[in-house]
C-alpha cells in the first residue's frame, strides 16, 4: 500500500506540476483575448439568463432548463473545494493565495463558456431520447479524433469515483465524525442512501434535487460567512490588504516562496470551480436552450459564484482568523481548519455552518458528479452499462468514507487533473468555432431572431 502511495504520489506531482495549471490558466487567458474579455461584457446578461423568465426558452431542444443545468453543474461544482481546498490554499500557500484563486476564476469563465458553446454545439440525443454531451463529443465531432475523446471519456469515469464520490463521502464522514462523534461508517451509509435515491432516477432526478438543494446551502453558507464579516469589520481591510501584499511577496509563509503561493492559489482555484476540467459541459449538453452561446453564458455564471463568491467568503473569513490569530494558521488544515476560524469568529454558530455546508455541499457534488461519470460511461460502454456505472458509483460513495483520506485524494487528483489535457486541446483547437457562435449569437440578437 505504501508503494502504491507513493506511486500516486509521483503520478499527481506530474499531472498538477506547472505545466498544467499554466495550460489551464493560459487557456483561459487565450480565450478571454480571443473572445476580446467576452465573460465581463456579457456578464449581466448571463445573470439574467440564469434569473429571468424566457418563455421561448421552454421549446428549445434540451431535457432540462438552464437554471436546472446550471444548478446540477453547481451542484458538482461547490463541494469540499470551497471548504478544505480554500484552507488547504491558505495553509500552504499563505493568505495570498486567494488573491490567485480569484484571477484563476476570472479567467476560468471565460474556459467555463467556451465549454458551454462546445457542449451545446456538438451535443447528440441518444435512443432514450435524452441529451448526450461534452468533452468527448466535441473533441470526436469537432476535431475528429475519436481516441482522444476516448481517452477523456476514460479519465472522466475514473475521476467520478474519486473527486465526485469518495472524496466527498469522505470529508463528510469526518467532519460529522468531529463535530457529533459518530461513527464514519455510519455516516457512510446514510449518505450512501440518500445518494442513492436521487442518482437512480437519472439526470431529471438530479436536476431537480440540485435545483433545490444548491440555492439553499449556498445562502445559507454565504450569509454565515457574510455575518462572521460584518460582526468583525475592523479585520475586513486588513485582510484584503494582506490578500494583495502576500499575493506578491508570500511572506506570511516560510521562505516568502511566492511560487507556492501562486501555484496552491491556482490548483486550489481549479479544483473548485473546474474550469478546464471538462466536467460542467456535460451537464451543459442537457440544457434546453435556442443557441450555443446562451449556454456558455450561463455556464460561465457557475465559475462566478463558485469561487468569486462562495470561495471568496472562506478566503476572507480565515484570513481574518489568520490575523486575529497573531498570524497564524495552528497545526489545522482542510474542513477542520474552517470549522474552528468560524467558530472563533461566530461562537456558537459558525462551527455547524461549516459542518452542515461540508454535508450538503459534498452531497450535491456526489449527485452531480454521477450524472459526469455515467456519461463518460455511456459514452465508452454504452447504455447497457448505465445502471450497472450508478450501483459502482453508489458503492464507492461508501467505500469513501472508510478509506484512508491521503489516498482517497490522490486518486481523485490525478484522475481530475487527467482529465483535462484532453478538455484544454479541444478548447484551444476549437477555439475559432466558439468565436464564431459567439459572433453569431450577437447578430442574431441584433436581427430580433433571438431574444
Amino acid at each position: 500500500m505504501q508503494n502504491l502511495q507513493s506511486y500516486m504520489e509521483y503520478i499527481s506531482g506530474l499531472v498538477w506540476g506547472p505545466y498544467m495549471l499554466v495550460l489551464i490558466v493560459g487557456t483561459g487567458v487565450f480565450l478571454t483575448f480571443r473572445l476580446l474579455f467576452w465573460q465581463f461584457r456579457m456578464l449581466p446578461l448571463a445573470f439574467k439568463q440564469v434569473f429571468g423568465k424566457h418563455d421561448k426558452a421552454k421549446s428549445s431542444q434540451g431535457d432540462i432548463s438552464q437554471f436546472a443545468s446550471l444548478m446540477t453543474a453547481l451542484s458538482a461544482t461547490i463541494g469540499t473545494g470551497n471548504i478544505a481546498g480554500v484552507a488547504t490554499a491558505c495553509v500552504l500557500g499563505g493568505p495570498g493565495a486567494v488573491f490567485w484563486m480569484w484571477m484563476t476564476a476570472l479567467f476560468g469563465m471565460a474556459t467555463k463558456y467556451g465549454e458551454g458553446v462546445l457542449a451545446v454545439k456538438y451535443r447528440t440525443e441518444n435512443s432514450r431520447g435524452e441529451m448526450s454531451g461534452g468533452p468527448m463529443y466535441y473533441i470526436e465531432r469537432g476535431l475528429k479524433w475519436k481516441w482522444l475523446a476516448i481517452v477523456f471519456a476514460l479519465f472522466g469515469t475514473l475521476a467520478s469515483f474519486g473527486i465526485g464520490s469518495s472524496v466527498q463521502s469522505n470529508t463528510v464522514a469526518l467532519a460529522v465524525k468531529n463535530s457529533l462523534n459518530i461513527e464514519t461508517w455510519v455516516t457512510g451509509l446514510i449518505i450512501t442512501a440518500f445518494s442513492a435515491l436521487v442518482i437512480l432516477g437519472g439526470i431529471k432526478s438530479i436536476a431537480r434535487a440540485s435545483s433545490v438543494i444548491v440555492p439553499i446551502m449556498a445562502i445559507g453558507y454565504v450569509a454565515g460567512g457574510l455575518l462572521i464579516i460584518l460582526n468583525n469589520l475592523d479585520l475586513v481591510v486588513p485582510a484584503f490588504q494582506l490578500i494583495l501584499h502576500d499575493a506578491f511577496t508570500g511572506e506570511a509563509i516560510a521562505g516568502g516562496a511566492i511560487g507556492a503561493v501562486i501555484r496552491y492559489g491556482v490548483a486550489r482555484g481549479v479544483f473548485s470551480n473546474e474550469a478546464g476540467m471538462g466536467s460542467a459541459p456535460i451537464a451543459a449538453a442537457a440544457a434546453k436552450t435556442d443557441h450555443p452561446a446562451r449556454q456558455g453564458l450561463v455556464s460561465m455564471t457557475g465559475t462566478f459564484i463558485d469561487t468569486i463568491i462562495v470561495c471568496s467568503i472562506t478566503g476572507i473569513v480565515l484570513v481574518m482568523g489568520f490575523i486575529m490569530a497573531g498570524n497564524s494558521f495552528g497545526d489545522q488544515t482542510g474542513a477542520v481548519l474552517t470549522i474552528k476560524v468560524f467558530d472563533q469568529l461566530l461562537p456558537g454558530v459558525g462551527g455547524w455552518v461549516v459542518t452542515f455546508g461540508i454535508i450538503f455541499f459534498a452531497y450535491s457534488t456526489i449527485l452531480g458528479w454521477s450524472y459526469y461519470g455515467e456519461k463518460c460511461a455511456l459514452y465508452l460502454l454504452g447504455e447497457r452499462f448505465v445502471l450497472p456505472y450508478r450501483i459502482i458509483y453508489i458503492a464507492t460513495v461508501f467505500i469513501g468514507t472508510v478509506a484512508t483520506l491521503d489516498m482517497v485524494w490522490l486518486f481523485a487528483d490525478t484522475f481530475n487533473g487527467l482529465m483535462a489535457v484532453p478538455n484544454l486541446i479541444a478548447l484551444l483547437l476549437l477555439s475559432s468555432v466558439i468565436a464564431a457562435e459567439s459572433k453569431d449569437f450577437i447578430a442574431r440578437r441584433k436581427s430580433g431572431e433571438l431574444y
